[in-house]
């Protein structure tokens, strides 16, 4: 039951996200399906122990993956199915832990906390830049075999 409460929840964050930011309604169930899968990716691998920056580092290649997928399949760009589909990942609550210890004077705890901010936002950068990468590779690839079968 705990799968089905996490898939529902995270559809419905990027979903609404993708409302919030003029997503074509058209592609809103692209972008939900993104964003589950990438957070299927970090909540299980998150499960298995690995930490929370590497499997913020794999949801985050997950959605890059799934976001070439659907942008050559709806052929739409990218960043329509990356934006939204991030919520569900996003380090929102130790971002407020961060400013709220600091507010309070507890500046060793904001520190954690903002640390632990920058190494997943740096994660999920990460993860974009190898999808970037990947896809950049499947490009030459494709492009190499269009100009063999042009000849």
């Amino acid at each position: 039951m705990e799968i089905v409460i996490h898939c529902l929840f995270s559809y419905l964050s990027t979903i609404t996200f993708g409302i919030v930011t003029n997503v074509p309604r058209k592609l809103l169930n692209a972008c939900g399906i993104t964003g589950t899968v990438g957070w299927m990716i970090f909540w299980s691998t998150k499960n298995l122990e690995a930490g929370a920056i590497f499997a913020n580092f794999l949801g985050a290649i997950g959605i890059g993956l799934m976001s070439i997928f659907f942008s050559r399949r709806k052929k739409m760009p990218m960043t329509i199915f990356n934006i939204p589909s991030l919520v569900p990942l996003v380090p929102g609550g130790p971002a407020y832990q961060a400013v709220r210890s600091i507010v309070l004077g507890d500046y060793v705890n904001g520190m954690h906390f903002i640390i632990k901010v920058i190494m997943t936002a740096g994660a999920i950068a990460a993860g974009f830049m190898v999808t970037g990468i990947v896809e950049r590779l499947l490009k030459n690839i494709l492009d190499k075999k269009e100009v063999k079968t042009n000849r």
